[in-house]
Formats: C-alpha cells, sequence, structure tokens
C-alpha cells in the first residue's frame, strides 16, 4: 500500500487528471449540447447524474480493458485488400467509428432544425423536451465511447489501477462542476449555439478518422490517417476566431444600416 503514495505516482496521477481534462473537452461539449434536450428543471440534474454514473461505468470499464485489453483490440473481421477498399476491424475500432457516426447524425440534426424551422408548429416540434432517462443514457452512454482514449492513453502512462480510476474521479469531479457553467454560457449566449454544434461536427470527424484508422481502413489506396488533438483544437480556433469577426462584422453592418434608416427619416422629415 505505501508504493502508490510515491512522488512517482502523484506525478503520474496529476498527468493523468490534466490528460482527462484535454481529451474531456469535446466529450463536455457534447453533454452541455445533449443536457438541454431535457426539461429545462431537470437539466442541471441529468448533467450531475449522468456524469456520475458515467464515472462508474469508465471505472468498470478501466478494469475490463485492463483485464481484456489484448480482445478488445484483436481483429474481429477483415475486408481483404482490394482496389476500392480493405480494412481490419476490432472491437475499439467499432465503438470509435459508431461513435463519430452518431455524433456527427445528432450535430446535422441539430443544424437543421435550426435553420429549417418554417412554421410555429414546426418549431414546437423540433424543441420538444426529451424524458430524462433518455438524455442520461445517451450521456452516459457517449461519455464511454469518449472514454475510450483517455483510458487507453493512462494505461500506457502507468499500470497502477488506483492512479488510475483517482484521475478518473477527479477528471469527473472537475466534469461535473465544468459541464454547468459551460452549458449556462450557452444558454445565455444563443449566438454560439450554431458554433458549437459545428465544434461537435468537428469531434464526430475525428473520431471517425480515428475509428477509421484503427480499422488500417484504406480507400482507393489511401489509407485513413487519425485526426491529432493539435489539429482538433486549431480548427476549433479558427473556428471561434471565424465566429468573432463574422459576429462583429455583422454587428457592424447593422449599425451601417440603421444610421441610413435613421438618415432617411430625417430627409424625408425634413
Amino acid at each position: 500500500m505505501a508504493e502508490l503514495f510515491t512522488v512517482g505516482n502523484f506525478f503520474t496521477l496529476l498527468m493523468l487528471v490534466l490528460l482527462q481534462a484535454v481529451l474531456g473537452f469535446d466529450n463536455l461539449l457534447y453533454i452541455s449540447l445533449e443536457s438541454r434536450r431535457a426539461p429545462a428543471d431537470k437539466q442541471k440534474f441529468v448533467r450531475k447524474l449522468g456524469i456520475a454514473l458515467a464515472i462508474f461505468l469508465r471505472i468498470g470499464l478501466l478494469f475490463l480493458l485492463v483485464a481484456l485489453v489484448d480482445k478488445v483490440k484483436a481483429t474481429l473481421f477483415t475486408i481483404p485488400e482490394n482496389p476500392f477498399v480493405s480494412g481490419e476491424f476490432n472491437l475499439y475500432s467499432l465503438i470509435t467509428l459508431a461513435g463519430g457516426a452518431f455524433i456527427i447524425y445528432t450535430a446535422i440534426k441539430e443544424v437543421f432544425h435550426l435553420i429549417m424551422i418554417e412554421e410555429a408548429n414546426h418549431a414546437a416540434a423540433a424543441a420538444k423536451p426529451k424524458s430524462v432517462g433518455a438524455v442520461i443514457f445517451w450521456i452516459v452512454l457517449m461519455n464511454c465511447v469518449f472514454s475510450f482514449d483517455s483510458i487507453l492513453s493512462a494505461m500506457a502512462l502507468t499500470d497502477v489501477l488506483p492512479v488510475m480510476a483517482t484521475a478518473i474521479i477527479i477528471g469527473g469531479i472537475l466534469m461535473i462542476w465544468l459541464a454547468d457553467k459551460v452549458a449556462d454560457f450557452l444558454q445565455k449566449n444563443r449566438m454560439y449555439e450554431v458554433l458549437g454544434l459545428f465544434i461537435l461536427l468537428i469531434v464526430g470527424i475525428m473520431l471517425l478518422s480515428e475509428g477509421g484508422h484503427l480499422a488500417h481502413l484504406s480507400f482507393f489506396g489511401h489509407a485513413i490517417e487519425p485526426m491529432t488533438k493539435s489539429t482538433f483544437y486549431f480548427v476549433i480556433a479558427v473556428l471561434v476566431i471565424i465566429d468573432l469577426v463574422q459576429g462583429r462584422y455583422q454587428r457592424r453592418l447593422l449599425a451601417e444600416k440603421e444610421n441610413r434608416t435613421a438618415q432617411s427619416s430625417t430627409s424625408e422629415h425634413a
């Protein structure tokens, strides 16, 4: 037991908590957006309970992956090499591909809800809240999908299970604290809702590229390469800058239009 409380394990724990924070941003964004589907008075409860349940499942998944890491990465089936497509799929790659596809579907569906509402009834139907149980289910499920990369990365840093489990618990507590803040920010600043959905779309693309790389997918002789985290954050930074510039430009155009309208009104009265 005394071997657990070493300087090396302490610094490893700090690194794992930092890793959880960096890799958990995309998960946090999904949780914040998904929780808004629940009734307004239940959204905070949904976020807290969903993440709390996900922490226990992450710890269970950690022990499962430690015991079955070779089987998770074992090949389930292959697509023989041919001029069009080839691949070698395992359980890890299939889960990652399915998670990416679902997130892309969710983001695109929400974008269409925002831009294709033509009448009040349609708007009401699009905004109809989901049940608390359904929202919690999807938060927990997608949390587990997102946890694969962080758990496998943690396993590469240490083989001390208590250290990894502690990092997961601390990361989950931080996520519970930050989820309300991110959700409140998006609620108060609705202009960033579209930005959040497009970031979520990039998250889905990142998961698809990672799953394709894990499956050694190749189309027309070109292998799928994973999107790195540095590329992911660079794309997010570009999207945020574009959104800020676009918002400022729109406000400038609106101010110029109001000035022209005021000048025209003054001329008519004169």
